[in-house]
């Protein structure tokens, strides 16, 4: 992705840096889900996003008056600001956050709000601790791969090397794979940090959802009985336009999931047919591992993809350069990249 993906390496190494020099936010977020202790809260009734502006990531808000600039609304009103979305999620600033969209909206300036159709967005968050990947969780997709159903989930990886933005590109690997596919899912990301917590409880610790692709290059999935090469390639997890907040999605299990490639509707199903819904992924998950603030769970893709498709596998027309993909979960919005 060229001077967009330098520019994200640089930046996330600045954010790692800063997070090592300042302990983070593992104390604050250890807190029972229950009201915020010691100023640590999630964001609530908002949608969000990263954007580039001025060299950095910053935060925004998208309202009905246009994208609000976190960092300069914060500045004009004379109130602290997260700096971007891993500082909104990783320090818990969701207080601050509410303080400033009240203040803008009441201040009503014109100029801290911008255009959408010019905002430059970032990879949603940037530096996550972990990006945890869910295979085979639609009854439909695992039957048209020929996957036994699982008995309990199949959990893999990315790193973050494969995160990617709204109106982002890819440049595929062609020198290593030519059997590129498209994967819509439901991403949940972490708010509060979660270990063994119970299906009851598990959504408490959802900030929010947002649109990904589990992109993949399919012949190196298989080239191994490990998923991960063919999963992790640069910019191989788009995720966004944004992030919208946990109390304004009523059921997660209940989303209407699209695919298009160049216009053509490939996947058109709904999240209530996952195997495992998302209060026992997490569950299950933070029963291995803690699950901390900015961490995102991508859930699993319905059938439709190449990859299931009866053909034999010479023969399928595999995504290619030049291809445009739009992703969309109801009511998170549409996530769009370009294969090069």
């Amino acid at each position: 992705m060229g001077n967009d993906r330098r520019d994200f390496l640089r930046v996330t190494a600045g954010g790692l840096a800063a997070a090592a020099a300042g302990g983070g936010a593992s104390a604050a977020s250890a807190a029972s889900p229950g009201a915020p202790q010691g100023g640590f809260a999630m964001p609530r009734d908002a949608v969000l996003l990263n954007m580039r502006r001025d060299g950095d990531f910053r935060l925004g808000a998208k309202t009905d008056r246009g994208i609000l600039d976190v960092t300069a609304a914060g500045e004009a009103l004379g109130l602290p600001a997260p700096a971007d979305m891993d500082d909104l999620l990783q320090n818990g600033k969701g207080e601050a956050l509410q303080a400033i969209l009240k203040g803008a909206a009441a201040r009503g300036d014109a100029r801290l709000y911008l255009k959408e159709a010019e905002v430059a967005f970032a990879p949603l968050v940037t530096r996550p601790e972990k990006i945890v990947m869910m295979g085979f969780n639609y009854r439909h997709h695992a039957e048209e791969t020929g996957t036994p159903i699982p008995k309990n989930p199949p959990l893999f990886n990315k790193y973050n090397n494969a995160l990617n933005h709204h109106g982002g590109t890819i440049k595929l690997p062609t020198a290593a794979a030519r059997e590129f596919d498209y994967e819509t899912e439901l991403v949940i990301v972490f708010g509060r940090e979660c270990r063994d917590v119970s299906e009851a409880d598990a959504l408490d610790y959802v900030a929010g959802y947002a649109t990904g692709n589990d992109f993949s290059a399919r012949d190196l999935q298989t080239l191994t009985s490990q998923f991960m090469i063919g999963k992790t390639c640069d910019g191989f997890a788009p995720l966004g336009p944004y992030l919208v907040t946990s109390d304004r999605v009523k059921d997660p299990n209940n989303l209407r999931l699209e695919t298009r490639v160049n216009g053509v509707t490939r996947q058109d199903w709904n999240t209530s047919d996952m195997i495992f819904n998302c209060r026992q992924l997490i569950s299950f998950a933070s029963k291995v591992m803690t699950l901390k603030p900015g961490d995102i769970f991508y859930t699993g893709t319905p059938q439709g993809v190449i990859f299931g498709e009866k053909a034999p596998r010479a023969e399928r027309q595999w995504l290619k350069a030049g291809d445009a993909i739009a992703c969309s979960l109801e009511g998170l919005g549409e996530l769009r990249f370009t294969l090069t």
